[in-house]
């Protein structure tokens, strides 16, 4: 996005031996059709060749047609040739304030930005997404290429002739179809690849024209955007130049147009816009429910009439949550003994006025359904929205009989994405709160009579699980098992698990103390197993974590510093054509966390029914079999269905 102006006279210009000669040409070309007409005042010339006097019949219309195809060839010679002699627009004058034809180093940088975004990431992603990530990685590739063609002209005796550039412009433009049509084959080979290791059909709907187009729309606002701003400063910097010295002028334009942009990209565009429609969007499905969700009327629930909690007071997941709860007659069905009714106690956001509060309404509503004399009691948190994956909940309950009680607490309405931006430390308040009352409830009852205490969370959940926690230690002390799936990066005991692990196991499969009390896996029935001859001593945590989850991977760091889940040996899911890239690998795993549902469990961010292994691991009832738990986890399989994404 620097000025690109061309040398006042170089040897070439100044010899004619390069601009001279295509001006002949395009001179010659101008002579040819005068050369070519007869001369009206030769005698010599006959009837065909003079001009038709007045009373001459006018010319044949395929004369015509000639004289304008012929008019149409001289014009197409003449645009050839002058593409060819400058095929790109340098500005009349230093007065002009823009440069509308774009920096060729730049466009160099974006092209090969753009081949790095097409390169495969964690999860197949659909040919949208793509366009988008090509787009904005090329705008980061133009950018950096102006600023180092900027810094060569500016530091470097030698500039390129007019000859030169025009040679290297008219090379690019003619190469730039056949390298783009190439490189965006070869990604269709490598997105193949990808969706065989995680079993997706080899199929590919691969838009090459689209993805292009996208691609390059994007990069043309991101660009016209920053032209904008460049424009305003200059603009700016003109105008504060009638009042102070120039160099004050251009400092302060910079000060200016730079504090502008970012309150204005922060207040204006992210708060009040992306943010704000966020929070009205999700406020108002905080307030609905979903379709075949009824209050229910068990009193084990929170919501029903015998509830603490108010039916409307749940938010949409807290009323998803208790209103489509399994019966003791379904888990019946299942186990062929008699079963209890499930406790679900929930706490949703318009229930409470602060994390105390809501906590103690947590603990009495556990008191009122008797939660305390179950045999299992569980606190998980949830995500920005509320959500708790069904899935590890009726696993528990079906797995015990339904004699099992499981509490949480709503902070926020919010999308997890949302969320992480503003309610970060709020999901770890809010589920340190809960489970500080319900342990301390928890502690009361006699030693020999209190329930199995666990916790669990997925997630965003994981980590507002874990910041109840002064660390592992604390954890094993507190609890009688715990369940992770999908930790986030940031969560603080996985990361202190993961920095920690011993040498030589892979950060997406560590060993943490020789696997006394955790243990990581993908594919359970084999990974909890491991290490060998381990005795697995409780209590017992389970992290489940694919290596192909951008959610467990996703970090900031990614923009400048190559992560160790690209360190040899890679997971089982991820493709040997990855690589990392400045720049590039932030933008894809941040797209990849958008489609992680995409993919068919154990991949991407879904874990299908593999919190079945988890608990069977964690806190198994007496006398279930590995045949209970390929029977429930075929049952889950059946009653949640992966949702059929763009993968599907």
């Amino acid at each position: 996005m620097t000025e690109q102006t061309a040398p006042d006279a170089d040897p070439e210009h100044r010899s004619g031996s390069g601009a001279a000669d295509g001006a002949g040409a395009i001179r010659a070309d101008a002579a040819e059709p005068d050369a070519a007409e007869p001369d009206a005042a030769d005698p010599g010339a006959t009837a065909d060749e003079r001009p038709a006097a007045p009373d001459e019949r006018p010319a044949t219309a395929a004369g015509t047609r000639a004289e304008e195809a012929r008019g149409t060839v001289l014009t197409a010679r003449r645009l050839a040739v002058a593409f060819v002699r400058q095929p790109y627009w340098e500005r009349p004058g230093s007065t002009w304030i823009v440069r509308r034809w774009p920096d060729l180093t730049a466009c160099l940088a974006a092209t090969f930005f753009f081949w790095l975004s097409l390169t495969p990431s964690l999860v197949p992603r659909p040919w949208y997404y793509q366009g988008a990530i090509g787009g904005i990685t090329a705008a980061i590739g133009y950018g950096l290429g102006a600023l180092a063609s900027w810094l060569f002209r500016l530091l470097s005796p030698w500039q390129p002739s007019r000859r030169v550039r025009a040679r290297c412009w008219l090379a690019y433009l003619l190469l730039l179809p056949c390298v783009v049509a190439y490189l965006l084959g070869s990604s269709a080979d490598m997105q193949r690849e990808l969706r065989r290791l995680q079993g997706l059909p080899p199929t590919l709907t691969w838009h090459s024209l689209m993805i292009a187009l996208i691609s390059l729309a994007v990069l043309a606002l991101l660009l016209l955007a920053a032209r904008g701003i460049r424009l305003g400063t200059r603009l700016l910097t003109r105008l504060l130049n009638r009042f102070v010295p120039w160099p004050v002028a251009v400092a302060l334009g910079l000060a200016m147009s730079t504090t502008i942009v970012v309150i204005g990209t922060r207040d204006v565009v992210w708060d009040r816009g992306i943010l704000g429609v966020a929070d009205r969007l999700a406020a108002a499905k905080d307030r609905s429910t979903d379709p075949g969700v009824m209050r229910p009327y068990s009193p084990m629930l929170s919501g029903s009439p015998d509830s603490l909690i108010d039916w409307d007071d749940l938010g949409n997941k807290g009323r998803t949550f208790t209103g489509s709860a399994i019966s003791g007659q379904e888990i019946a069905g299942f186990t062929g003994e008699e079963a209890e009714n499930p406790i679900r106690a929930y706490v949703g956001r318009a229930a409470y006025d602060d994390y105390a509060d809501g906590a103690e309404l947590a603990v009495r509503e556990l008191e009122r359904t008797g939660a305390f004399d179950r045999a299992v009691l569980a606190v998980t948190g949830t995500t920005g929205t509320g959500w708790v994956n069904p899935t590890t909940v009726e696993a528990l309950e079906y797995m015990h009989g339904g004699d099992t009680a499981v509490v949480t607490m709503q902070y926020s309405y919010l999308p997890s994405w949302a969320s992480f931006m503003v309610d970060r430390n709020e999901a770890g308040l809010a589920t340190e709160a809960l489970f500080d009352a319900v342990h301390a409830r928890w502690e009361q009852e006699p030693a020999d009579e209190r329930p199995t205490l666990l916790v669990f969370g997925e997630s965003l959940a994981v980590s507002a699980v874990e910041s109840a926690f002064d660390g592992l230690d604390d954890m094993i002390a507190r609890t009688d098992g715990a369940l992770m799936i999908g930790p986030p990066d940031f969560s603080p005991i996985h990361s202190e698990l993961t920095e920690n692990r011993e040498p030589g196991s892979p950060v997406w499969r560590p060993v943490y103390d020789e696997g006394r009390n955790v243990r990581f896996a993908q594919f359970p029935d084999a990974d909890l197993l491991l290490p060998e001859g381990q005795v697995w001593e409780e209590p017992r945590i389970v992290y489940l974590q694919n290596a192909s989850d951008p959610v467990v991977w996703w970090s900031p760091d990614l923009l400048f510093k190559r992560p160790e889940w690209l360190h040899e040996p890679l997971g089982p899911d991820v493709t040997s054509s990855i690589d990392w890239f400045p720049f590039v690998t932030f933008w894809q795993t941040t797209v990849d966390m958008a489609v992680s549902y995409g993919a068919p469990a154990p991949h991407g961010h879904r874990y299908g029914s593999n919190p079945v292994d988890a608990w069977a691991a964690i806190a198994p009832p007496e006398g279930w079999t590995a045949t209970d738990t390929d029977r429930l986890s075929w049952l889950l399989e059946v009653r949640h269905p992966p949702k059929h994404g763009w993968a599907g």
